[in-house]
């Protein structure tokens, strides 16, 4: 008998290659950061980037997104290296997609398409899992000529085809039966959640918001003594998570909600504003940024438009600014850590400070600065109570 013959079944992450198109009035140095956050999207949903194609242009082209010369050189490249896949970092429409696919031969996806398929991975409750099904479905409905997609059959036999219907209009009939179905279960769900709501009582609800991956979870476990789930990936808080928060003697409710990013797919905003109801609810907003990252002042502007858009940008804000520990000054020489850092001080001197007021400077890894900013929350939570509930016995 021979020796037995083992195998690696390990799968081996797909290797990617990224392309934007720098339109005008977009620096060289934006269009970066702009891959790098999508080369980071690759990266969460289990992939490796291998190099970035841009092109500048007026506007992409309405048939292959980039011009045929751009195109024939990543073409060449995805050959030679045995690409496994292209991500173009906007939404493609059918039929760009169905001239991308045919000319590079590999699998084609936009950021909408690589966002999708994160949050699938990363539901968990049966309210995220519906919305991401949902956005997924209606992602997927005018793209069936290219994709040719065989669902699963939820009915059949005779009598419930249509004399001479195609095989794609069988399709497309059952994802509309699908998303119907979806949206009468999360009208369903969000009926159970806004029952849930008012029986949470007349405690003041506060919620963190702010730019995916920006440390609102550890700031959450931090102030909630709790262990949600946190780690250095986009998108690891799909399901709004509420806990009962004390600070000295007064209860509150803290909530933990998904974070944004810049073009978000309209689909996935559509589904999830039912898990943001806890936002436009929410009697204190806190926005957290990454202080550290090079273009956190963008990221502000992407949260505050995402605001507007849930109807809650004017509520009660504290501005909360977090990892300054990682902070490094764009206008000193960052050879010299000593320099490049700030000190708290200098951060509450700081055009971040005089330009949003509360402002709160912290480090939430090393628990920097927190007693500062838990008293700031705990005076503001007070002050909403007490106007609130003037005849309340809560002894502050």
């Amino acid at each position: 008998m021979g020796k037995q013959k083992y195998y690696d079944t390990a799968l081996k992450p797909e290797r990617a290659v990224l392309v934007g198109v720098i339109r005008p009035g977009e620096t060289q140095e934006e269009t970066k950061e702009f891959l790098d956050e999508l080369a980071f999207l690759v990266d969460t949903a289990g992939g490796v980037v291998d190099r970035s194609f841009t092109q500048k242009m007026l506007k992409p082209d309405r048939a292959t997104f980039v011009g045929t010369g751009k195109l024939e050189e990543i073409r060449a490249y995805v050959k030679s290296e045995e690409i496994d896949m292209v991500v173009f970092d906007d939404e493609l429409s059918p039929s760009q997609l169905r001239n991308i696919e045919r000319e590079l031969q590999v699998k084609i996806l936009d950021r909408s398409n690589l966002i999708l398929d994160i949050f699938a991975g990363r539901a968990q409750t049966a309210q995220a899992k519906t919305q991401v099904e949902l956005a997924q479905l209606q992602y997927l409905l005018p793209r069936l000529t290219r994709l040719w997609t065989h669902l699963e059959r939820q009915k059949g036999g005779i009598g419930m085809r249509g004399p001479g219907e195609t095989q794609i209009e069988s399709d497309r009939r059952m994802i509309l039966e699908k998303i119907s179905l979806l949206k009468s279960r999360l009208k369903l769900i969000d009926k159970q959640n806004e029952t849930q709501r008012k029986n949470r009582g007349e405690l003041i609800r506060v919620a963190l918001v702010g730019y995916t991956n920006v440390g609102k979870s550890t700031i959450m476990n931090m102030l909630s003594k709790s262990e949600v789930f946190a780690e250095n990936k986009l998108f690891a808080t799909l399901d709004t998570t509420v806990r009962k928060v004390v600070i000295e003697n007064l209860p509150f409710l803290l909530s933990d909600t998904v974070g944004f990013i810049r073009k978000l797919p309209h689909h996935l905003v559509e589904c999830f504003k039912s898990t943001l109801d806890e936002v436009r609810e929410a009697d204190i907003l806190i926005h957290v940024v990454d202080v550290s990252h090079a273009n956190f002042e963008d990221q502000i502007m992407v949260v505050n438009e995402t605001l507007k858009d849930l109807g809650a940008r004017d509520k009660p804000t504290i501005m909360v600014f977090n990892k300054i520990d990682a902070y490094v000054s764009p206008e000193v020489d960052t050879e010299n850590e000593e320099k490049a850092t700030l000190t708290l001080e200098e951060f509450e001197r700081s055009w971040m400070a005089t330009n949003n007021s509360p402002a709160m400077f912290i480090s939430a890894l090393h628990k920097e600065n927190l007693e500062e900013f838990k008293q700031l929350l705990y005076d503001k939570v007070v002050a909403l109570h007490t106007e609130r509930y003037p005849y309340d016995k809560l002894l502050y």
